[in-house]
């Protein structure tokens, strides 16, 4: 069975910057035998996240807020409605194996926290100084930090 990384990060308001991050993380992801699992819908992050694993060729998940699964990012491979809003995070936490975060905005800050409650490894992209100080306060082990998006896969490999 494939291990799950989930990408999360802004929606509404990413960066060009996040977008892209978002998009390579999934794309090398796929490559080193991995599933990814995102948010859904189809804006920022999210998106990205489905379009680098559809890309190269694998499985991705969206885990969508609402009823409708026409919401969901185009390149997805299977859109989930929850119907659950904003707790959808929950799950999005509860069934990956390690985390990925493009960039930071509440909802992104909360799907953060419930994977290191939950125990899982988060790595952080590019983080500001205050975001990376925070995480690593709370669950030093499980925050990993990347200068770029080449390094996800690896600091996740590394840290086995």
């Amino acid at each position: 069975m494939k291990p799950v990384l989930a990408i999360v990060g802004p929606g509404d308001g990413a960066s060009l910057e996040d977008i892209a991050a978002a998009e390579r993380i999934a794309e090398l992801a796929v490559g080193a035998g991995w599933a990814v699992s995102c948010g859904g819908r189809d804006r920022g992050v999210m998106a990205a996240a489905a379009r680098g694993a559809a890309r190269a060729g694998g499985v991705s998940v969206g885990l969508l807020p609402g009823l409708d699964p026409d919401e969901g990012a185009p390149e997805l491979t299977l859109a989930l409605p929850t119907g659950l809003g904003e707790a959808r995070n929950a799950l999005l936490a509860a069934s990956c194996a390690a985390m990925a975060a493009c960039g930071m905005n509440p909802g992104t800050a909360s799907e953060v926290a419930l994977a290191l409650q939950a125990g899982k490894r988060v790595v952080l992209v590019r983080p500001e100084r205050a975001t990376r100080e925070f995480y690593q306060g709370l669950a030093k082990g499980l925050v990993l930090v990347a200068r770029s998006a080449d390094e996800v896969i690896t600091l996740l490999t590394k840290s086995n």
